[in-house]
């Protein structure tokens, strides 16, 4: 499948990508409409064909005949349902353990150390994955934690873990993963912290053990939309996501995370992302893709 040359035209009518489904430019404009409305995404036509193949599998499943008819309910008062799945199925999940292993370096060297030693005095420590997609990221975060503190379940420790796909934030919280995901994981620390359990086909599989689930609460959040969470953050990991958001959403988003920070908290972020907007003010560089909040930076 490929966009047609009926794109240039600009009518709304006219077919847009060639394929099972009549999928109009009206329909790819009401589609990127719902995304950024509910998400903050913001599709070009260049990402037609890739709009088309995923959800050409809801309308298969659905029974409807076009594009218009699914456009129609995922707008309606009774496709609430679909009209996540249509967001799930357009949004990004690519992750892995220990993904750009600097940051998890730097969080391990520079951040937690202090950190702990006031956890153990009495004091808290919380860390933030905001787009935690199927948990890889959080349980990277809790993995290097208990590398340095094994205990850290016995104290005020907690990673808030937090994604806009129900279906993503559920498999997070199961905390089961197969051998070729946990690849990235030293053995030693996969035999500590995960237990073996029985696999689809006899697959190698483990999942997360109590002490390390317990560190970790997975909770849906959409980014564009109210943040419940009153406190502070030591660490934030926003990676790969606001790529996805345009210039103005981008800085919006970096201004809402820099008072969540507490003085001297990093914020970590995709290898092709910067920091915008308001929030230089408050965050500076700290190495590659990672701010640090300034001390005397606003945090109320």
């Amino acid at each position: 499948m490929r966009p047609t040359a009926d794109m240039a035209g600009g009518d709304d009518q006219k077919r847009l990508v060639d394929g099972e489904f009549l999928f109009t430019f009206g329909d790819f404009r009401a589609i990127a409409s719902m995304l950024h409305g509910d998400a903050g995404i913001a599709l070009t036509e260049s990402k037609a064909t890739l709009v088309y193949s995923r959800l050409a599998k809801r309308l298969r499943l659905l029974g409807l005949e076009s594009f218009r008819d699914y456009c129609a309910l995922v707008a309606s008062e009774a496709g609430g349902d679909e009209r996540v799945r249509m967001l799930a199925a357009l949004t990004t999940n690519v992750t892995r353990f220990f993904r750009e292993p600097h940051h998890f370096e730097h969080l391990k060297t520079q951040i937690l150390p202090p950190l702990i030693e006031k956890a153990r005095a009495g004091g808290r420590i919380r860390l933030w994955s905001a787009a935690c997609s199927s948990g890889q990221e959080p349980y990277s975060m809790a993995l290097t934690l208990l590398s340095l503190m094994p205990d850290a379940a016995r104290y005020d420790v907690r990673i808030l873990a937090s994604d806009i796909d129900p279906n993503m934030v559920a498999e997070g919280a199961a905390g089961i993963y197969n051998a070729a995901a946990l690849a990235p994981v030293p053995a030693a620390m996969r035999d500590r912290w995960f237990i073996p359990i029985a696999g689809r086909g006899g697959e190698k599989t483990w999942g997360a053990c109590a002490d390390l689930q317990s560190l970790i609460a997975f909770r849906e959040l959409n980014l564009i939309g109210d943040w419940p969470m009153k406190g502070r953050f030591h660490a934030i990991f926003c990676r790969n996501v606001v790529i996805y958001f345009n210039d103005d959403t981008q800085a919006k988003v970096w201004s809402r995370f820099a008072p969540l920070l507490e003085p001297g908290g990093a914020l970590y972020i995709g290898h092709s992302e910067r920091v915008s907007g308001p929030a230089l003010a408050e965050l500076q560089p700290a190495g590659i893709t990672t701010y640090r909040k300034k001390a005397g930076g606003r945090h109320d």
